[in-house]
């Protein structure tokens, strides 16, 4: 039934088809005739024969069981048959392209009547543009392919291509010149890192996990170490392939023997007699993005000591899938190299020095993910505000609780809390060169990133307490805390484990303690 075809209807008139072969409710002055579809509920047809449902205003029944976008699904749009005269629709959930008004949904810079020393209109003019694409192009792929396990849709990594968001990612930089960003929202010479932030926590914004590492954070990690330690060569052939979306790139460190420590990595690579190749052997683990890569940022024991290398995707090198919390949709792999045979051209940095190499990328990639985990607590902190003020128990809404409210109090601390750091780390490396963010900033990203991923944590749990049992329910109104709740612990151990980065935070402070410093 088309918009045109829609009676206008009383509410007395509504009422009087009540029977179970003849049955209307209205849900937010929309009047649906559920007769047919009633059996047909996953809940049972009993929902609809209570007196308060059956002809009756169905509202907060509705929303007490259901998310706002099952209404707008076909196969439930066409059942309304009307609109209840003189009344309008008021609820909306997510709108396309808009920022939420919901209190906290969004970071301060972007909230009327707040203000920020960081963010200029090219900031919000890009926001504006991310927003939009993110969920008309990502979002819809991303709860498709969340679902099917597939790897992210070759049209949203081409769509991401033609607007140069793959190369915006990789940060401000040589890299950007001359080109066209997001349809000219920002000119390539201004683009600096809070511009990368936003398109970081706009993306996290799909509230996807295995699809937000699926869709190119393997490029992420893995091309920087080529970017700025690769010969120009190898440069102008790799750089341009990954940044169209044309071939794909990953950044294999950790191994089964080895995680965060780095120094005990067992893939060794060895001259070969010539002395013009590597020949690599070993295995790598928990590899992002592995699955589908063409080329892989290679972590090697050589005789000079620790080396990186890119290896592309040959003869002898294997990748198999590794089943994890989230989606496989991140192509997460354990890779072998088994006599692979590599150019020697292909050593990023000098050999023997690769832990400079890989130290200074640790620095953007857990930048880079603190970013994302600050969104990722935000929307979580949305959607918990928005069903404690529909949710009602024992006859008044959740949010009548001082326990819950408590619980709230606390998400919002740590969400303000993580994104104020962040924005501080991120205007330091706005000031500093790539070598005084590597020389200055590891303690304190590492230390930002083990609070962050704490905080994400509680905040996960105390959203499952305040969802209650739809908190651990893959479908319906909390889908999004349980998988949130499920996979949120991969920021505490991705890009090195929390402990390990909050010590190595405290060790840096220890060795620039002055000498003379007493109580």
């Amino acid at each position: 039934m088309s918009a045109k075809e829609l009676k206008t209807l009383s509410r007395e008139e509504v009422a009087k088809h009540n029977k179970a072969d003849d049955l209307w409710i209205v849900v937010d002055s929309k009047v649906y005739n559920v007769s047919r579809f009633k059996d047909l509920h996953p809940g049972g047809a009993s929902v609809f024969a209570e007196e308060d449902i059956a002809g009756q205003d169905a509202t907060d029944a509705f929303y007490g069981l259901h998310r706002h976008d099952i209404l707008k699904r076909p196969q439930y749009a066409r059942l309304q048959v009307g609109t209840i005269d003189g009344e309008k629709s008021v609820i909306y959930s997510r709108e396309v392209g808009l920022l939420s008004d919901v209190p906290y949904a969004e970071p301060t810079w972007l909230s009327a009547g707040y203000y920020s020393p960081y963010f200029k209109e090219s900031h919000k003019r890009l926001q504006q543009a991310m927003r939009k694409f993110v969920d008309e192009i990502i979002t819809p792929d991303a709860l498709a392919r969340e679902e099917d396990g597939k790897r992210p849709s070759a049209s949203v990594i081409n769509a991401m291509a033609e607007l140069n968001i793959h190369t915006m990612r990789m940060g401000p930089g040589k890299h950007l010149k001359g080109l066209t960003l997001m349809g000219g929202v920002v000119a390539p010479e201004e683009f600096d890192y809070f511009h990368e932030l936003v398109i970081i926590q706009e993306m996290a914004r799909c509230a996807q996990r295995g699809y937000g590492d699926g869709i190119q954070a393997g490029s992420v990690i893995g091309l920087p170490p080529v970017m700025n330690f690769g010969s120009p060569e190898l440069k102008a052939r790799i750089v341009p392939e990954v940044l169209s979306g044309k071939k794909f790139i990953s950044l294999a460190i950790s191994e089964a023997f080895a995680g965060s420590d780095v120094s005990g990595l067992k893939t060794t690579a060895t001259k070969s007699e010539d002395g013009k190749h590597w020949i690599v052997n070993g295995t790598k683990k928990w590899i992002t993005n592995g699955m589908f890569s063409d080329y892989f940022t290679v972590g090697c024991k050589t005789e000079s000591g620790f080396t990186v290398i890119l290896i592309e995707r040959s003869e002898g090198v294997e990748t198999k899938p590794i089943k994890t919390s989230y989606s496989p949709t991140a192509g997460t792999a354990y890779i072998t190299f088994d006599n692979v045979k590599v150019p020697v051209e292909n050593t990023l940095g000098a050999e023997g020095k690769g832990i400079f190499v890989i130290l200074s990328n640790f620095n953007h990639e857990r930048w880079v993910m603190c970013v994302a985990s600050a969104r990722g607590q935000r929307f979580i902190v949305e959607e918990c505000l928005k069903w404690i003020n529909q949710r009602k128990a024992f006859g008044k809404p959740l949010s009548s609780q001082a326990i819950i409210r408590s619980k709230m109090a606390a998400m919002i601390a740590r969400t303000e809390s993580v994104q104020s750091w962040v924005e501080n780390i991120t205007m330091q490396m706005c000031n500093m060169s790539y070598k005084q963010q590597a020389e200055k900033l590891a303690g304190p990203i590492g230390l930002l990133k083990m609070y962050a991923t704490r905080c994400a944590q509680e905040t996960a749990t105390d959203a499952v307490q305040v969802f209650g049992g739809r908190g651990i329910t893959k479908t319906g109104m909390g889908s999004y805390i349980e998988h949130y709740h499920r996979t949120v612990p991969f920021d505490a151990v991705l890009g090195g484990a929390e402990d390990v980065l909050g010590d190595l935070g405290v060790r840096q402070a220890i060795r620039q303690m002055p000498k003379n410093a007493r109580l």
